[in-house]
Parts: structure tokens; sequence; C-alpha cells
């Protein structure tokens, strides 16, 4: 029987929560990528007497292989390619500043803040100016070959390097990733309705919530690579019908949820049959077996399946009738002004960019009047833990340390057994792989990968062995203690800032989207098509933005009180909004179907609840009495989203 921890001694639930790792599976072509990337360059700088040389393109190539996370070929080039070019601006730049003093501490600091607030744009641009930022405090603060420009081509030639990995099979498997997208969203809708109408309510809500992350993903892939084709690409076009398709199917299994009565097994196994048609780009079956339905919700699944089924057998899809039901991209040259504008007028961009120059200046001046061999691993560190939009300061701070901490050990072996030279090269290859196969498991994970790898980078560098070890472990326990202290302690966020208001207005939205669902065009009016597909995207959005606020909550929980118990306190609220959205999709989907329509008296006394909650949540940070008695018609298609409000309401107030 195993051993119980003692109540002194029960680890607290935010560390637990920090340590837990996440489970994915291994991404055998990235680890393959990494490992040739990285380990090619130093082959070719051993075979040409540069050994310096190549240990600085496989620095390049590591920054490649952090940011080779996509599928699509597409998106691989923005992930990979952009950064590297913001990169070999960071590089040049620290090698103009580099021994000019106090001179490369605030050009350094500039960067920093530039950094910080391009990272506020979106993933692209936050890799980009975290690579904008390492590549300048590099440069700044080693000596880098001459001339000026060798170092930038080194690095980013060693970046497209794994760029050049990447696309190999592109000729071959164009269009697969998408397909594949589409067909994975296909499978978790599959496994929604599986879990339907029984009594799994903590499987269906999982399953909810992986159809969300799946449909997003699916939808920012499409689009983002048809906003560059403007409706010419046949094979995207379809591929968006067919996403569209299975949106009523997402529709009406709240619906068949509530009825409590679990699908036919014929329906989730014809959506799967579906989906390997999807993925395979062909037709689907002629005709699907499925069961006579009795009911109007049986009528609404069987009615959304088989408008699925003629959308995926259709080869052919005319791009004017096709709606995108978030919205198509504006033009490339219309979102990079928006995102320049945002850039300039947010605050949380001018917040974040000031946080990260703030750390970054103290650390540079720090190194300047103090001694500290290897000084630029302190502003690494500070570069890589001070990325909020990764994941909580506080826990990317935690685990930056345990990772060293773990990557010494590693590190220690390799420096101590392997000769330089050619020895290095089955080093790497064995390291390398590491990488892109334990970061998806975590950012401790992460770190103790890439930790021996840079060692062992700098070694060829440097020839300085083991007498690395100590000060990367000094240096990066600095640079974890700037980053909490002037990063993350002197600039608190209140808990309104970060979450409130983020909840309360996803709480308003969910009352627009009520009055949306019910008080807009009837059946046979002339602006029904157009009021579903505003629900469709008002109901995409929700559910997007609430993933948004799922997240950060997550990032919450992981920090110690109050800010994690606040959160704990709080979570419940989020779950109950999730529910709203879904009663309110499923009372729309009875009705569609025959239920009777409630009067608009009735939506508006819901939607009043809802404003009112989210006034409470907005302005205040402690759980505050409302009123909980709500009453309507009885037998009204709303009394399930009547009563799911009340639960939300009912968990906003103290107990």
């Amino acid at each position: 029987m195993p051993r119980e921890f003692p109540i002194g001694l029960t680890p607290p639930d935010w560390l637990v929560r920090n340590l837990q790792a996440h489970p994915a599976p291994v991404n055998r072509p990235a680890a393959a990528r990494a490992a040739i990337a990285l380990t090619l360059p130093l082959v070719i700088g051993l075979a040409t007497g540069h050994p310096a040389y190549g240990a600085l393109a496989s620095m390049g190539a590591l920054s490649g292989v952090i940011s080779d996370t996509a599928d699509a070929y597409r998106m691989r080039i923005l992930n990979i390619a952009v950064p590297q070019l913001f990169g070999a601006v960071g590089i040049t730049l620290g090698v103009l500043v580099y021994g000019h003093g106090w001179q490369a501490v605030a050009a350094v600091t500039g960067v920093a803040l530039l950094s910080g607030m391009i990272s506020t744009i979106g993933a692209v641009a936050s890799v980009s100016g975290l690579l904008l930022l390492l590549n300048c405090v590099v440069g700044a603060g080693l000596p880098m070959p001459h001339p000026w420009w060798l170092a930038p081509a080194l690095l980013t030639g060693g970046g497209l390097l794994v760029l050049l990995l990447a696309l190999l099979a592109w000729p071959l498997r164009s269009g697969v990733p998408e397909r594949a997208a589409v067909a994975a969203t296909y499978r978790t809708v599959a496994a929604l309705l599986a879990v339907s109408g029984t009594d799994r309510t903590e499987e269906y809500e999982d399953a909810r919530r992986n159809v969300t992350q799946s449909i997003n993903q699916s939808y920012d892939l499409i689009l983002a690579r048809r906003a560059r084709h403007h409706g010419r690409s046949p094979e995207l076009t379809r591929l968006l019908a067919q996403l569209n398709a299975i949106t009523p199917v997402v529709e009406a299994a709240p619906a068949a949820h509530w009825a409590a009565r679990p699908l036919p097994p014929q329906i989730p196994e014809a959506i799967g049959l579906l989906a390997r048609a999807v993925e395979a780009g062909s037709p689907g079956p002629a005709a699907l077996s499925l069961p006579l339905p009795e009911t109007e919700t049986a009528r609404a699944v069987d009615h959304a399946v088989r408008h699925t089924a003629e959308v995926v057998a259709s080869p052919d899809v005319d791009p004017r009738g096709i709606d995108d039901r978030l919205g198509r991209p504006a033009t490339l040259g219309i979102r990079t002004a928006r995102a320049a504008r945002n850039v300039v007028l947010s605050a949380n961009s001018w917040r974040y960019g000031l946080r990260l120059a703030v750390c970054i200046g103290i650390a540079q001046a720090l190194v300047s009047l103090i001694p500290v061999p290897r000084s630029y691993w302190v502003a690494l560190t500070i570069t890589f833990v001070l990325k909020p939009d990764f994941g909580s300061v506080f826990s990317r701070a935690l685990l930056r340390a345990l990772g060293t901490v773990a990557g010494l050990a590693i590190a220690a072996v390799v420096l101590a057994e392997v000769p330089l030279g050619w020895w290095d090269v089955p080093a790497m290859l064995l390291l390398a792989p590491l990488i892109p196969a334990l970061t998806p498991r975590g950012y401790g994970y992460q770190t103790a990968a890439i930790t021996p790898v840079i060692l062992l980078l700098s070694d060829i560098l440097n020839h300085q062995g083991t007498a690395l070890l100590l000060p990367r472990l000094t240096d990066s326990l600095l640079g974890c203690a700037i980053a909490l202290t002037a990063g993350y302690l002197l600039w608190p966020e209140s808990w309104r800032t970060r979450v409130g208001d983020r909840l309360a207005d996803a709480v308003a939205d969910t009352a627009q989207y009520v009055e949306a669902a019910f008080t807009s065009g009837t059946a046979g009016t002339a602006g029904t098509a157009t009021d579903a597909t505003a629900r469709a995207r008002m109901r995409r959005r929700l559910y997007r933005d609430l993933s948004v606020i799922r997240t950060e909550f997550q990032r919450a929980l992981t920090e110690p009180p109050p800010t994690g118990r606040r959160a704990a306190a709080w979570w419940p609220l989020v779950v109950a909004v999730e529910r709203i959205v879904d009663a309110t999709t499923a009372a729309r989907v009875r009705v569609k179907h025959g239920a009777p329509t409630p009067s608009a008296a009735e939506v508006t006394q819901i939607a009043l609840q809802l404003r009112e909650l989210s006034e409470g949540v907005r302005n205040a940070e402690t759980l505050i009495p409302v009123r909980t008695d709500l009453t309507g018609p009885p037998g009204s298609v709303l009394e399930p989203l009547r009563q799911e409000v009340a639960a939300a309401r009912s968990i906003a107030s103290p107990h």
C-alpha cells in the first residue's frame, strides 16, 4: 500500500500542477529533422576545418527546430522563415554593439522593448520577437567571427536548413495536412456524439472542448491559406465547405445531450466514415445507414449528419456559396497595418515591452558592473522566462530552474566523456531529437532537452568543457530571480484586468447570443440564412473566447496564492458559461425542428440575468451574492437554459 504524505509535507496544488507532464505523442518527422539540422552543420564545419562556424549554424538550426511546430507546409514557412529574418536582424545589431559598454546595454534594452511589443501581435510575431532579442543578446555578449555579416549568415542558414528539411515532402503531400486537420475535426465530433445523451458528463465536456479546439485549429489553418488564394483554390473551397458542414452536427450535439438519450451507434460511425473520406480526398459513402428519427432532437441530428454527407460527397463546390464561419481574413497588407496600429496604441503591448526592457536592462547593467562569466546567459534566461503568452511567468521561472538542473546533469556527462571533434557528431545526433520529443510535455522538459545541446555547442566555440556547468547554473538562477522580481512581482496584474474583464465580456456576449438565437429571423423569412451564419459565427467566437479564458485560468491555477486560490474559486463559472452556450444552442436546434418558440419576454429575462451576472463579475474580485430564483413558463424549451443560468449565478455567490 503506498505511503501517504504527512499533512505538513503534502505539496501544494499549484506546485503539483507545475510539475505534471503533458501527455503527447512523439513527432517522429520533427525529431528526425532536428537530428539532421543540428548535426549536419557540425559535420560540414569539422570537414572544412571551421568547427566554430558549424556550431554557429547549429545554433541557428536550434531556433528553427523550436519553431518547427506547424503541420501545414505554408504555415511552416511562416513559423520558421519569418522568425529567422528577425533573428538575422537581432544578431546583426548585437554584433555591431559588441564591446561598446553602456551603449550595448542601451541598445539591447531598446531591442527588448521592441521585442516585447511585437510579441503581443500573435503566435508568429511572438516567436519572431523572441528570436530578435535572443540573437541580439548573443551578438552583444559573445565575440563573433569577422566580417560582420558572417554570423548572421551562419545562424540564418542553420534556421533555413530546418525549413528546407520541413518542406522536402511538400510536392508529394500538398494539401494533406489541411485534409488531415478537417478529418481530425470530424473524428472529434464523432467522439462527441458517442457520449452525447449519456451520463458520462465529464467525458462529454472533455469531448466538447476537444471539438472546439479542433475546429479552431482547422479554421485557422484553412482560412490562413485561403487568404493568400482569394478563393481560387477548389481544394480549399471544398475543405472549407466540409468544415462548415460539420457545424450543424456540432450544434445538434448539445440538444442530443440535453435529451438524455444516447444516440444510436450508427451516427458516430457515419461521421467516422465521412472523416476517412475527407482525409483521403474522396467522396463519402453513397448512402448512410441511419435509424429512423423519432423525436425532434433525433431529427435534428439526422438532418445535420445527412447534410454533412451530401457536402462531403459533392465533387465540386461553388466558392460563391461558401461563407466563412469566422469571417474571411483580411489581406496581408491590411492585417499588417492593423497589427502595427494595435501595437503602438495598445496598453498591454507597452506594458509587456516595458516589463521585458526593464528586466533586460537590469541584467545587462548588472553584468556590466559585476564580472559574470558567460554573462549573456542571464539575459537569455529572462528572454525565455518572461513570455506571458507562453505561460505563467512564475511557472516558467520555476520550470526553467528545474529544467536547467536536469539538463546540466546530462550535459555534465556529455562534456566530461565526449572528446572535442568528430565525437560531437554522434552526441548531437542523440541529443537533438530530444528537443521536439520533450517540448510538448512542458517547458521544464524543453529546457532540460535544450540545455545539453547549448552547452555542447558552447564547448565547441570556447573549449571550456565542464567549466561551463556552474556559470550556466548561476546565470540561469540569476535570470530567473530577475524575471520573478522585476518582471512579475513588481508588475502585479489585478484579477480584473487579467481574467475578470475577459470572463465578464464572455458572459455579456452569451447574453447577446441568447437574444440572437431566438429573436432573429424566423423560419421561412429571407433573412434566415443570414441569421444562421451570424449565429454560427457568434457561437464559434464565443467558444474561442472561452477557450482563451480557460487557458488563462489554467495558467493562473499554477501560481501560488492568492492568484491560484482565486482562479480555483472562479473556475466553475467558466464551465458554467460554456454549459449556458451549449443549452442555448440545444434550445435553438429544438425550436428549428418543431419545439414551440419561446416568447420574447422569456428570452429578454434570461438575457437580462446574464448581463447582471456579467456586471457582477466585472466589478468584483471576490464572489458576490446574486439572485438565483429564476422562474419561467413550465415546459418551456428554455427551461434547461434557465437552470444553467441559475447555476452560474449560484456559483458567483459566496457559499
